[in-house]
């Protein structure tokens, strides 16, 4: 018994070194290291500030339902553009795009050298009537306090075309002639799908054989105490995207009075059907976060860096404790959210049709096609319909060694080289899906710092961003155009 209790003492010491000795050694620090710092562009502060108000107080807001678009809104931001970045439409050329959306060329002189394209949106997501009152500053004032600049699509996502038009200009002001093409696309309807603005612009570019050499859209951003087990800030640069899908769940039933109800009830079906579908979630994947963490996990304190660096025994738990917050759980699977539910018109009739509608969000790996069949097996009833709708399928993965991730991790860490950076899978959808049969190479990533608290901002109350993150937004996106243009 001693020698059993010595030999597992001996196993235990054994296994603890071997993890400590894990933790200390498995992730190497892969940052870029910083010989040259980008010297910062000279910017007029009070000029930049004030044309970005003025592109904030211009409602150009999408919606679900297309009989409330204001064209209006829409063609006054061209007027906006053209008003104040005169060098880009002097020497750029300009394709407006389905009325509404735009697509600038500014032509290179190396026609080997494959173009870049660079991407943001002009529309922003309505004011919910509900939390109007709440907002500090009127949602499109576009007013500068104490250094923060406020309204709808500070964040999401005027402050990218601002930015960019704004470094085009100045290097337009520079007479810096481009060697490699390169493009802007901005489309008018990102907040509902982008199919009419960005799927358009690639539609457009794939009549004229054109392939980039990589696409850079909104989507990361420089996190602050948003991954565990990490006090320094992070730069998130977005390698893939999530899909979504919609299945409408529909159950037909010949209805009548409530005093004489069957069994079951369409509608009590359909709340069977739900329950089975809440009750069978998609299994988790790993490889995102551990991408990420492959990165960053050098920089981790020792309590999220010992099982990370041992998943071969910990992943369960790993996943587990991961599993519990819901921002987390939506980075490793394929997520279930039960959105909308329809029943009878009053409260004693039986239904006779109850609907529901379940949206999923589509880990790559995962497709339409699966996430349909697994629901279909899961619930297991031919009584229930079941109907996809507003489809798009998950993104390919890219590459974190082309030229163009290596760009943006480098330029991110020349500008600050306090930030480290690390590629990451988007949950939402972004209009970068559409570009992918003109480039492998498609990356998310905007120069603006975002905290737990800030990131509830989007779409949320009281958009907002510092005068400080715009400017450097500016800065990074002048040092990227001009580093892409200079090949």
């Amino acid at each position: 018994m001693k020698k059993i209790i010595i030999s597992f003492a001996v196993l235990l010491l054994i296994l603890c070194g071997l993890l400590f000795y894990r933790a200390s050694s498995f992730f190497e620090n892969k940052q870029y290291v910083v010989d040259a710092p980008i010297i910062p562009v000279t910017v007029d502060e009070q000029a930049v500030l004030s044309r970005f108000t003025k592109a904030i107080q211009i409602p150009t807001i999408s919606y679900d339902d297309r009989n409330h678009f204001d064209q209006s809104a829409f063609l006054a931001f061209q007027d906006y553009l053209k008003e104040n970045f005169p060098l880009v439409h002097q020497q750029a050329e300009l394709a407006v795009i389905n009325d509404y959306s735009l697509l600038y060329h500014l032509k290179g002189s190396d026609p080997s050298l494959k173009p870049a394209l660079f991407m943001g949106h002009m529309d922003v997501v309505p004011v919910d009537e509900a939390t109007a009152s709440q907002w500090e500053q009127a949602p499109f004032s576009g007013k500068v306090i104490d250094g923060t600049i406020w309204g709808r699509g500070t964040i999401d996502d005027k402050i990218s075309v601002v930015a960019l038009m704004e470094s085009m200009e100045m290097l337009l002001e520079q007479n810096i002639q481009p060697k490699r093409s390169i493009y802007y696309a901005f489309g008018h309807d990102e907040e509902a799908g982008g199919k009419e603005g960005a799927r358009k612009i690639a539609y457009f570019l794939a009549t004229k054989n054109v392939e980039f050499e990589f696409v850079l859209d909104e989507g990361g951003v420089v996190t602050q105490d948003m991954l565990p087990g990490v006090t320094e800030p992070v730069a998130v640069i977005g390698i893939a995207e999530k899909g979504f899908v919609n299945l409408r769940l529909t159950v037909n039933a010949p209805g009548g009075h409530s005093s004489q109800p069957p069994e079951h009830t369409a509608a009590g079906i359909l709340a069977q059907a739900i329950v089975k579908v809440e009750a069978n979630p998609f299994a988790t994947d790993m490889r995102f976060i551990q991408d990420t963490f492959n990165h960053i996990g050098f920089a981790t304190d020792l309590a999220t860096r010992l099982p990370m660096s041992n998943l071969w025994l910990f992943s369960p738990a790993v996943e587990s404790m991961m599993l519990k917050s819901p921002s987390s759980a939506a980075s490793i699977r394929t997520t279930t959210a039960v959105t909308m539910l329809k029943g009878s018109s009053k409260s004693n009739i039986l239904p006779t049709e109850a609907q529901a509608v379940v949206n999923f969000r589509i880990l790559p790996g995962d497709t339409v096609d699966s996430v349909t069949q697994h629901i279909t097996r899961a619930i297991d009833d031919t009584r229930v319909n079941i109907e996809a709708f507003m489809t798009n399928e998950a993104s390919p993965v890219s590459s974190t060694e082309s030229y163009g991730y290596k760009l943006i991790e480098q330029t991110i860490r020349r500008l600050d080289q306090n930030l480290l950076v690390a590629p990451y899978l988007v949950q939402g959808g972004t209009d970068a899906s559409h570009f992918y049969g003109l480039s492998d190479n498609v990356y998310r990533f905007m120069m603006v710092r975002l905290n737990p608290k800030t990131m509830k901002r989007f779409h949320g109350v009281n958009e907002q961003i510092s005068v400080k993150d715009y400017i450097q937004a500016i800065q990074f996106y002048y040092a990227m155009v001009e580093q892409a243009a200079q090949g």
